[in-house]
Order: structure tokens, then C-alpha cells, then sequence
């Protein structure tokens, strides 16, 4: 599946604009002639395996990182020559906590108020705490706060200085649910007050949080578009086949993976996820095992997941 092209739009409204990115590092290419938009106020999500250029793409669509060929704005800046401007602009939450483990919540916050000189850090301070639920928590130490509670000091200090554009580095890897969901009202919050995010995550239900969504494998974008754009352009036809054996479910992946007309088999639970491309040739593939009394077979909507691993199958790892 090939990634649509760039659409035209104001600019005023766009918030990232680039062009045949492309980027090598020791003589491979980890991002090779992407091109891409990102409309100012929305939460793009970036997803691919490790290794993929996520990382790489982010910093360079944002000025930290200069390609070696290729060109872009990002904010209204030229990335190639005005990336001071546009560093300015940036509020970046890695996924390693990165405050100071030593100094209090409050101490923190307006530790870094005072670096980025604004004038009154106490009272910024004070109101990012009362904004993202840490009242009651200003004075314990940020190396004693749990993995959610650190998440969201992370984000206060991110967003202390008023950033237009933020950049989040798998930021919920390793907390609950319940902090991952809190963490993510936090930022369609902040994003419905126009602030544009690129975020890269593992996981499915957060890219379907994302307004628009990419999906970068070994350097090349294999899609992008909407959760629903993304789906619709796979053309991915899907079964859910259940069996209350798990031994006919494990025989029946390895017959079902080298069958013809048959792109990918994956577990889901009891279950597993069969799907094709070409619509027919699945069926004719499927028809096979129907009678089976073992096995139940119904239609199903392809899913995100099931999408990105079959573009993973044929994706093609640019270190092997």
C-alpha cells in the first residue's frame, strides 16, 4: 500500500510541511524520501517497528535533526536554516524520566520556569500542578512519585513554557491504563486548544486516539492518512476463526500461513485473524476448511493491528 500524496492546503493551517526527506546513517538509509503535512492542532501518531526511523523522522520534521537531502517548514521555519526558531517552539517528553529525581514536584516545575525565563515560574508552576491533577503532591519528590505520577510532571514541564508543537517519545510506556487513558485526555485537551502533537507509540489503542496516524517501517512510509483511511486503503479482506482446541488453532496457522491467496494469520486470543487482499482468493483459501466441525469461521472487520502487521510482512528490514 502506497502512502497518498500530499495534499495542498492554507498555510496557516499546516503545521509541518516536508519534502523527500532522507537520512543515512553509517551508509544505510534510515529514512528514505518521506514527504508528509501535519495540520496544526492535531495529534499525529507515529507508528512502525523499532528501528524503523520514528525517532529519526520526528527530530528531523521538527528542525533537531538536519536531513541529508530534502526540504520542509515546520512551524512557518525552514528546517534546513532557521531550526533555532523552531527549537523555540518545542516542548520534547522522552520516554526516560528526565527531571530531577532529587528536587520536589513544585521544585521541578519552576526549576525549569526559570530556564525558560518566564516571568513569574512560582505561579506557572503552581497552576500546571492545579491543571494535571498534582495538588496535594507539590512537595514529594519526583524520584518518589510512580511511573503515572512521573508521566504527568513530564507533560507539565513539556508544556510549562507554552510550546506550539510537542513531541512525545513512546511517553506511556510502562504505566497502567488507567494513567495512559488520563495522560491522553490530558492531551486531546491541549491539542483542542491548537497545540499540534507528534507522538510514536507501540500501541493500538493509543494510534487510534491520533487524529491522523503514519506507519513507517525501515526508513519508508507505508501509509498515512486517518484510522479509518489507513484500514480502507489496505484492502484487507478478514475471518475470525475460533476453536475451543489450541492445538487445532496452532496446526491450523502453520497450514494457513504458506496457503495461497492467504497474506496473513495472526493469534487473537482463542482465536485467530485471517486475512487477504484479494478478496477471492482468500474466500477460495478459506472455503477449504469450512467444514471442519472443529472450527468456527465468521466475517470481520479488519482492525489496525491487523493492518500493520500485514504491512509489516512486507516491509523489508534495510539492517539485515
Amino acid at each position: 500500500m502506497s502512502a497518498p500524496a500530499v495534499s495542498q492546503s492554507g498555510a496557516e493551517d499546516i503545521a509541518i510541511d516536508v519534502r523527500h526527506l532522507t537520512k543515512t546513517f553509517d551508509g544505510r538509509a534510515v529514512v528514505r524520501d518521506l514527504s508528509m503535512q501535519v495540520k496544526r492542532g492535531t495529534i499525529y501518531g507515529f507508528l512502525g517497528p523499532n528501528g524503523s526511523g520514528k525517532t529519526t523522522t520526528i527530530r528531523m520534521l521538527c528542525g533537531l535533526l538536519t536531513p541529508d537531502s530534502g526540504t520542509g517548514t515546520c512551524l512557518g521555519y525552514d528546517i534546513l536554516t532557521e531550526t533555532e526558531k523552531i527549537k523555540s517552539q518545542i516542548g520534547y517528553m522522552t520516554q526516560r524520566f528526565s527531571l530531577y529525581q532529587d528536587l520536589s514536584v513544585r521544585e521541578n516545575l519552576e526549576f525549569v520556569g526559570r530556564i525558560y525565563g518566564i516571568e513569574k515560574p512560582a505561579a506557572a508552576a503552581r497552576a500546571a500542578i492545579e491543571r494535571l491533577g498534582l495538588s496535594g503532591r507539590e512537595d514529594q519528590l519526583a524520584g518518589e512519585l510512580s511511573g503515572g505520577w512521573k508521566q504527568r510532571l513530564a507533560l507539565g514541564a513539556c508544556t510549562l513554557p507554552s510550546p506550539q508543537l510537542l513531541l512525545l517519545d513512546e511517553p506511556t510506556a510502562g504505566v497502567d491504563p488507567k494513567a495512559r487513558r488520563d495522560f491522553w485526555n490530558e492531551i486531546h485537551a491541549l491539542a483542542a486548544d491548537g497545540l499540534t502533537v507528534l507522538v510514536s507509540t507501540h500501541y493500538m489503542d493509543e494510534a487510534e486516539r491520533c487524529h491522523e496516524i503514519a506507519y513507517i517501517a525501515y526508513g519508508e512510509l507505508l501509509a498515512r492518512g486517518t484510522v479509518a483511511e489507513v484500514i480502507a486503503a489496505s484492502h484487507l479482506t478478514t475471518y475470525t476463526v475460533s476453536s475451543n482446541d489450541s492445538s487445532v488453532l496452532a496446526r491450523l496457522t502453520d497450514e494457513l500461513s504458506s496457503a495461497p491467496g492467504i497474506d496473513m494469520v495472526a493469534p487473537f486470543g482463542a482465536s485467530l485473524h485471517v486475512s487477504g487482499r484479494d478478496k477471492d482468493a482468500l474466500e477460495a483459501a478459506v472455503a477449504l476448511y469450512r467444514g471442519r466441525k472443529e472450527l468456527d469461521w465468521k466475517p470481520s472487520e479488519a482492525s489496525l493491528e491487523d493492518v500493520f502487521i500485514d504491512l509489516m510482512s512486507k516491509a523489508k528490514d534495510n539492517f539485515q
